[in-house]
C-alpha cells in the first residue's frame, strides 16, 4: 500500500465486443461511470484494451475524447455532425471481396467438372472445390479504416499508436495462426490504428479478413473476450472491464412480468427463448459461450493478480430489453444508450457499499449527488406515458430511420443522389 501511496494509481479499461449493442452498452455505461466517479477521467487512464466493438470506443478515449464526447459521436444525431460514425457504412456490400471471389469461379467450376467426370471424385470433395468461391464476407467494413483515419488525424489527436499519451492496445486474431495479435504492443504499434480497429471488430462471414502485413486477421473475440492480460501484465492497479454481452435470464420471477408491460407487442409474443426461433436461440447460445469464457478469464486474472482490483461492468442478465433490442434501428440508439446509462447508475447505487472501498484505495470516490440526481439522463428526457407520448416517440424512430436509409442510399448511388 506504502508503494501504491507513492504514485498515482495505473488504471486501465478493457472493453470487450458485442457488435452495434455492444458500442451502444458501452457508451451508455461509460457516461454513467464519468460522471459519477470523482477521481477518474476516462481520457487519462493508463492503458486501453479494446476487442471488436470495443476497440471503437477504446481508440476515441486514448485519442482524448470523452464518454460524452463518443455519446455525441456514435448515438447523437450522427449523420448531421462533422464527426461522426454511421453504422450504416458497415452495411455496404463487400463488392470487391465478391469480384475477387467471381475471378476465381469459372476455373473452379471446370476443375470440379473434371474431378467429377474424369475424376471420378465424390460429389462431397467436388462442392468443397467450389466451395472456395464463397465470399470470406458479405459486408464491406473499408469504411473503418477510412471514416477513422480521419476522425484521428484532426488536431490534438493521432493515428498512430506511438503518439498516443496512454498504452492502447486493440486485439485482433491471425487468421491462419489462431494467435492474438496485439495491435499497439511492441512490433505491433507501427500500424494505423483506425486499421487496427477495421481487424480488431472483423467477425468472420459478416466482413472479410483484413490484411496487414502479408497475413490475415479477424475479430479479436475469437480468442478471448476481454484480453485484459495485456494490461495486467504490466502492474495494473485497478482495472475496470466492460463487457456488454451477457445471457438473458428469462426464469426470473418479476421479468415475465417486465417483458409484458415494457416491450412491443411482437416481443411479448416471446415469453420462451425457444419461442423466438434460430435467430434467438443463436443468440443466446452465442452470449452463453462467451460469457462462461469470461467469468472462467475473470477468476483466473483474480488468482493470478492479486494485487489488482478488479471490477466488472455489465448489463443485468434480466434485462430483457437489452437482449431483445433492434440493433439495425437507428432511432433506438438513443433510447437503448439511455437505457444503458440509468442501468449502470442503477448498478452503482446497489453496489456503491462494496464498490467505494475498492475504488476509494485508487483515489476514486462515488458522486453521491450525481447518482441520486433523478434528473440526470444521457440523450433524452423521460417520456411522457400516455398514448400520444409513445405515438410520437414511434414516430421520431420511423423519420429517423427513413433518414438513414435515405442518406446510406445516396452514399451507395450518388449519381442518383
Amino acid at each position: 500500500m506504502n508503494h501504491k501511496s507513492t504514485r498515482a494509481p495505473k488504471i486501465a479499461l478493457a472493453l470487450a465486443g458485442g457488435g452495434p449493442l455492444g458500442a451502444i452498452y458501452e457508451i451508455g455505461a461509460l457516461c454513467a461511470l464519468d460522471e459519477s466517479l470523482d477521481g477518474l477521467d476516462f481520457t487519462r487512464l493508463h492503458h486501453y484494451v479494446g476487442v471488436s466493438a470495443g476497440g471503437f470506443i477504446a481508440a476515441g478515449l486514448a485519442n482524448n475524447m470523452s464518454p460524452r464526447e463518443l455519446c455525441a459521436m456514435f448515438i447523437l444525431n450522427g449523420s448531421q455532425s462533422e464527426e461522426s460514425f454511421e453504422p450504416s457504412w458497415l452495411m455496404r456490400p463487400a463488392y470487391g471481396e465478391f469480384a475477387r471471389r467471381g475471378i476465381m469461379l469459372p476455373g473452379l467450376v471446370i476443375s470440379a467438372l473434371w474431378r467429377l467426370t474424369i475424376g471420378n471424385k465424390p460429389i462431397t470433395q467436388v462442392v468443397e472445390r467450389l466451395a472456395r468461391a464463397l465470399p470470406t464476407g458479405v459486408f464491406s467494413n473499408e469504411e473503418v479504416d477510412i471514416q477513422l483515419a480521419k476522425l484521428f488525424s484532426r488536431d490534438g489527436r493521432t493515428n498512430d499508436f506511438r503518439k498516443l499519451k496512454s498504452r492502447l492496445t486493440l486485439v485482433a486474431t491471425n487468421l491462419d495462426s489462431g494467435e492474438s495479435a496485439p495491435f499497439g504492443g511492441p512490433g505491433w504499434d507501427h500500424v494505423p490504428i483506425s486499421r487496427a480497429v477495421q481487424a480488431s471488430s472483423a467477425l468472420p462471414g459478416l466482413f472479410p479478413p483484413v490484411e496487414i502485413d502479408d497475413s490475415y486477421y479477424v475479430d479479436g473475440a475469437l480468442k478471448k473476450t476481454l484480453h485484459a492480460s495485456v494490461a495486467l501484465d504490466e502492474g495494473i492497479d485497478l482495472l475496470l472491464c466492460l463487457n456488454p454481452l451477457v445471457p438473458f435470464d428469462a426464469t426470473a420471477p418479476h421479468v415475465a412480468k417486465v417483458m409484458q408491460r415494457a416491450l412491443s407487442d411482437e416481443q411479448r409474443e416471446i415469453p420462451r427463448i425457444v419461442d423466438g426461433g434460430l435467430p434467438a436461440v443463436l443468440s443466446q447460445t452465442f452470449r452463453s459461450m462467451i460469457h462462461s469464457r469470461l467469468e472462467l478469464g475473470m477468476k483466473q486474472y483474480e488468482h493470478l493478480y492479486p494485487d489488482t482490483d478488479i471490477i466488472l461492468i455489465e448489463p443485468d442478465h434480466r434485462d430483457p430489453e437489452l437482449y431483445l433490442a433492434n440493433t439495425f434501428s437507428y432511432g433506438q440508439r438513443r433510447h437503448l444508450a439511455e437505457h444503458a446509462y440509468q442501468q449502470t447508475r442503477q448498478m452503482l447505487r446497489s453496489r456503491k457499499t462494496g464498490l467505494s472501498d475498492k475504488l476509494a484505495r485508487h483515489g476514486i470516490h462515488i458522486n453521491h449527488a450525481a447518482l441520486d440526481d433523478p434528473k440526470r439522463h444521457l440523450c433524452m428526457p423521460p417520456k411522457a406515458p400516455t398514448r400520444i407520448g409513445r405515438a410520437v416517440a414511434t414516430l421520431e424512430e420511423v423519420i429517423d430511420d427513413l433518414n438513414h436509409a435515405i442518406v446510406t442510399r445516396q452514399h451507395q448511388h450518388p449519381a442518383q443522389g
